[in-house]
């Protein structure tokens, strides 16, 4: 099992930032130039309870899929996801909100196992914890920049 615990600090409010990291446009944003694509069944940009959210990557010449379901949403303190579906043998991220006194603390939780095939795994264990944190500090600077600026009223609507 691999473990990530993330810490990063936002000067913005704590419905802006909570609102921006579920949010699936800023999430593709975050995706582009990676060999990642995003889907997402949320009615609407904001993913909520009840939703999924399928990732599929080409890794190690095989196409790796993951579809998570947002099983708990308490906004705007938490959100957490795990997979339902996919590729790793098992998935599990929590989004965790702290409001301070000049901003928002985001705590990325995540723990997962490496691909169920013979060579995802082996692999997997090499580089997953480095590829997941890559990929999560992307997006939190990407939440970040919109946050802190005036964009995030572009990606919300």
């Amino acid at each position: 099992m691999t473990s990530i615990h993330l810490t990063t600090f936002i000067k913005a409010p704590v419905e802006r930032v909570f609102d921006l990291c579920r949010n699936t446009t800023l999430y593709k944003k975050a995706l582009e130039g990676r060999s990642e694509t995003i889907s997402a069944s949320a009615a609407g940009i904001l993913a909520s309870a009840g939703d999924t959210i399928t990732i599929s990557a080409k890794h190690f010449g095989k196409t790796r899929i993951i579809t998570s379901r947002v099983i708990e949403m308490n906004i705007p303190e938490k959100f957490v996801e795990e997979q339902i579906k996919g590729d790793l043998k098992s998935f599990r991220h929590e989004h965790h909100f702290k409001p301070v006194e000049n901003g928002t603390l985001v705590i990325d939780l995540l723990e997962l196992e490496e691909p169920r095939d013979v060579v995802g795994s082996v692999l997997g264990k090499l580089f997953i914890k480095k590829y997941f944190e890559s990929l999560l500090n992307k997006r939190n600077a990407l939440v970040k920049l919109y946050a802190e600026t005036e964009k995030w009223r572009a990606v919300m609507g």
